[in-house]
């Protein structure tokens, strides 16, 4: 198994519109699996010259859970406003309460 074989596992694109999303799933030389989000979307100068912006995301395997869990919640959160739900009176949490208590020391550690 060459280098490029053993780095890229899987990958999904998205074509969304005016942006493109990347999925790719790699292995570090130990076998441990990360997953790189990326965004791309075509851009132009003033020139009318065309490049491609990316924002890449990489997300460990220790981080997919959270991750994954705060995804959810936070569409789940768009769905219910979407939805016309009273989110008083639901138990969709608001974007604040989880974080109320956050400080800066705490965003490198591991909860």
């Amino acid at each position: 198994m060459d280098q490029q074989d053993r780095d890229e596992i899987f990958s999904k694109v998205i074509r969304a519109g005016k942006r493109t999303y990347f999925f790719d799933v790699k292995a570090t030389r130990s076998e441990d699996y990360y997953l790189t989000i990326t965004e791309s979307k075509k851009v132009f100068d003033m020139e009318g010259n065309s490049h491609y912006e990316k924002h890449k995301i990489f997300l460990y395997k220790e981080d997919f859970d959270k991750f994954a869990r705060g995804f959810d919640e936070a569409v789940g959160f768009i769905s219910t406003i979407k939805s016309g739900v009273d989110v008083t009176d639901s138990d969709a949490t608001s974007p604040q309460s989880s974080y109320d208590n956050v400080e800066f020391e705490d965003l490198g550690e591991s909860k």
